[in-house]
């Protein structure tokens, strides 16, 4: 029986270059307004815009390495280092989170002026470049993880660069100077936030953990509820990419199965109704009937 595989990747070549030659202008540009006008904000805003040009280049090389054909030796070809490339994002934003939280403390205790007026406008321009690169990633967020977390650092960085103009504001109408690092353990907070669900969905694809939003129980209850089959045993739902998912399965069947018509059926609703992208199913035959395709599995 034929069985056809679609594993074309969406290419974001340009998304991801423009992205990545934006950001690096503005992180440039914010590291030097934000020493001249002593703003940790802007500093701690201009860090994390770093980690996510990092963040870009690795998301953007796990697609090319996912677009690349399967070998021998890799016969999934690269599409995992999807999965990795979003479990080392995560990973690389709880670092720089760390290192910006602890120098917020610091400066709870010890306050520094800052430059209202320039905080403003650079932050301001962080929000139209952030905006704009998100955007970029807006179509393909839903489908996969690894788009997802560079749409997600994008869309909060926006967010983030807003409320560090309204700290600039603050500061401007009150002089109170611990706006800032205030501010910017709330940024902190509020990137956590955002970062730790990318990486528990990031760390349970790399275990091959089902992926989030696939119903195992339904997918189990389908196949047992199939003309033919008595039972089910050896499930398995992994991810081979953060787009792509696979299962695995052992039916018994009955004498009177229809081994061809059951594969079809299974597999096309499986795919159209579960979203499993790949899926092998073996037919075993019940004790008192010799299955004549010999238990093969069929892909």
């Amino acid at each position: 029986m034929g069985h056809h595989h679609d594993h074309q990747v969406k290419n974001y070549n340009k998304a991801f270059a423009f992205g990545i030659a934006l950001n690096i202008v503005f992180v440039l540009v914010e590291i030097g307004y934000g020493i001249a006008a002593d703003s940790l904000a802007l500093i701690a805003d201009a860090g994390h815009n770093f980690s996510d040009v990092l963040s870009l280049i690795l998301a953007w090389g796990a697609s090319y390495l996912a677009s690349r054909a399967a070998t021998d030796k890799r016969t999934y070809g690269y599409r995992k280092a999807t999965i990795l490339a979003s479990l080392a994002n995560a990973i690389l934003l709880l670092f720089a989170l760390g290192a910006i939280a602890w120098e917020a403390i610091g400066r709870l205790w010890s306050p520094q002026p800052v430059q209202g007026w320039t905080v403003i406008w650079v932050a301001g321009i962080g929000v139209i470049i952030n905006t704009v690169t998100a955007l970029l990633f807006l179509s393909g967020q839903k489908e996969d993880l690894n788009i997802r977390g560079a749409f997600l650092h994008m869309a909060a960085d926006a967010a983030i660069s807003l409320g560090v103009a309204l700290g600039g504001a603050i500061i401007l109408w009150t002089g109170w100077l611990l706006v800032d690092p205030l501010l910017s353990l709330l940024i902190v907070l509020m990137i956590l936030w955002a970062t730790w669900s990318l990486l528990r969905e990031s760390m349970n694809l790399a275990i091959d953990s089902v992926p989030n939003g696939t119903d195992l129980e339904g997918i189990r209850r389908f196949l047992k509820e199939q003309k033919g089959v008595l039972q089910l045993h050896d499930l398995h739902v992994w991810a081979l990419s953060t787009s792509e998912v696979a299962l695995s399965a052992h039916l018994v069947v009955e004498k009177e199965c229809d081994c061809s018509d059951l594969l079809q059926k299974a597999q096309r609703e499986l795919h159209d109704t579960f979203g499993i992208e790949h899926s092998t199913i073996q037919l075993e035959p019940s004790s008192n009937w010799e299955c004549p395709l010999n238990g093969k599995t069929l892909l």
